[in-house]
């Protein structure tokens, strides 16, 4: 395994760890809030309020701004001096600044159209309007503050930082908690205190990044000159990219909208299985995607392009090693693991069915939604920025027609299944470019090592089926019986995956082992 290679395995195991804590924290959410208010108008009314800011925080902040600051600062930290990237810095962040606030005021004052637009079902029920409108008043600032967040991180993610960022969400999630259980009673309805959570998880996030920037020698202070030629250059990449990195997450907003059309708590199950699938999407996929930027940033200064194309197809392979069994473990335990996570209070065993629906058909997708956002970064470290617009233009059609016809038969499980769909036209489009452009980029070694592991995969799957029992999960409670029998279940079936891609030569194993071992050392 080369150094390079080596750096982006060990930057991408911190990223996944920290990612990996902030999940945990985000599933213990989403179990509180499953069991303090179920599935239904009140939880309804929430997610749609709550993903308008959200999907904008990806849509501006951690979409587009990350992604255009990475090339742009790595440039300037390899040819520039402390000042002159402290100045950019600034000036980048008065620019933001202005930029968000702007859109959180503009969020609040039109949320009523917002939400008659995004969820135009919602009509019939003027409470469930009502409610939906007040939340997303709420709410809308803290697409101000994430997206300061995600500022500091695109800065921090260029000298190769990636802790802070991908631990920030971990306060989010805390937040939420405690504005649940402790405060929750104090309000009618009782969610708007979920909602003030969120505000308040915005705000500890910001505060979390001061100290790493400030160990960078950053500091952030107003500086209006904004014709700085790299705020242009920053502006000139933002604009596309704000759509071609975040079409996974347009797709589930039109999901979403569509959703509102269909029975209540058919934008719960979704809410529910996407939380599932972004896991292990965001413990390793959008971790990695999020790594391998300022690296291959790096290499495109150097014009090593033979080294792009090295990292790309390492990065593909080693997402694959993990999306692959998480695919198997997700699609076989689907409902087990939705029972013992979900179900208890407000939230029955009809509603673990209906969303490991979902589940399932967004699974099917895990590997395209993981491997778009590392082709993309190809895309963008060489600051091309038309293609994967262009790509996810293409892709966002596709996925309104397949919602539009699988809607009917499969209800919310279409609308997951046209996003899974979607996704992996983006994916087999943007690595047929890239091989035009390029030619080789080691494609042969790519789909090689996904066999083997899709095979390992596979035995694993068929080991945790027969292992795990399939009865008592329609009945609530039973924790310690149902976390007895799924966590012996995952690691009866780890040991059989990594014992498999052993004896198969998986080389993406090896590469682990090696870092691990040093680490020993």
């Amino acid at each position: 395994m080369g150094a390079e290679e080596r750096h982006i395995t060990k930057a991408a195991s911190v990223v996944g760890f920290a990612t990996l804590l902030s999940r945990i924290m985000g599933f213990m959410r989403d179990m509180v809030v499953a069991r303090s208010f179920g599935a239904g108008m009140m939880t309804d009314a929430f997610f749609v309020a709550f993903r308008i800011p959200n999907m904008l925080r990806r849509f501006l902040a951690e979409g587009s701004l990350v992604i255009s600051i990475v090339p742009v600062f790595t440039e300037y930290i390899a040819l520039k001096t402390r000042e002159e990237i402290n100045t950019l810095a600034k000036i980048t962040f008065t620019f933001f600044f202005i930029i968000l606030a702007g859109v959180s005021i503009l969020g609040i004052l039109f949320s009523p159209l917002i939400i008659r637009l995004i969820a135009p079902g919602f009509a019939a029920s003027p409470e469930k309007l009502n409610l939906a409108i007040l939340l997303n008043r709420i709410m809308f600032p803290y697409l101000f503050f994430v997206g300061l967040v995600a500022l500091s991180m695109g800065i921090l993610n260029s000298y190769k930082h990636f802790f802070a960022p991908s631990f920030a969400p971990v306060f989010l999630n805390i937040s939420m908690i405690v504005a649940v259980v402790a405060f929750s009673s104090y309000f009618t309805p009782p969610i708007v205190a979920l909602a003030l959570g969120v505000i308040a998880g915005g705000i500890l996030q910001v505060l979390f990044q001061i100290p790493f920037l400030k160990n960078k020698g950053l500091s952030f202070g107003f500086d209006f000159h904004f014709s700085h030629p790299a705020l242009k250059k920053i502006g000139m990449l933002m604009l596309p990219t704000a759509f071609g990195a975040t079409v996974y997450q347009i797709n589930i907003f039109i999901a979403t909208f569509l959703a509102s059309l269909l029975p209540v708590g058919s934008i719960s199950y979704l809410y529910y299985a996407d939380r599932m699938v972004e896991f292990p999407l965001g413990v390793f996929g959008i971790a990695l995607g999020d790594v391998v930027l300022p690296f291959m940033s790096s290499q495109v200064t150097k014009k090593d392009y033979e080294g792009l194309m090295s990292t790309l197809s390492y990065a593909l392979r080693l997402m694959l090693f993990i999306t692959f069994p998480c695919m198997v473990g997700l699609i076989v335990l689907r409902v087990q693991i939705l029972s013992l996570l979900f179900q208890r209070g407000e939230f029955s065993y009809q509603d673990t069915l209906m969303t490991a629906q979902a589940l399932l058909c967004y699974t099917l997708g895990l590997w395209a939604f993981a491997g778009v956002r590392i082709v993309v970064s190809t895309f963008y470290s060489l600051q091309d920025t038309k293609t994967p617009v262009k790509i996810a233009i293409f892709a966002v059609v596709i996925n309104i027609i397949a919602s539009l016809i699988l809607m009917g038969p499969l209800k919310h499980g279409g609308l997951a299944l046209a996003t899974s769909i979607a996704a992996s036209f983006n994916l087999i489009a943007l690595v047929y470019i890239l091989r035009r452009r390029f030619g080789r980029i080691g494609m042969k070694k790519i789909v090689a090592s996904g066999l083997k592991i899709l095979v390992s995969s596979a035995i694993m799957g068929l080991v945790v089926y027969l292992v795990c029992p399939k009865g008592n999960w329609e009945h609530s409670g039973m924790v310690i019986e149902k976390s007895f029998w799924i966590f012996g279940s995952i690691t009866i079936g780890l040991v059989v995956f990594f014992a498999s891609s052993f004896f198969l030569k998986c080389s993406e194993l090896f590469s682990l082992l090696d870092i691990m071992k040093g680490k020993g050392r």
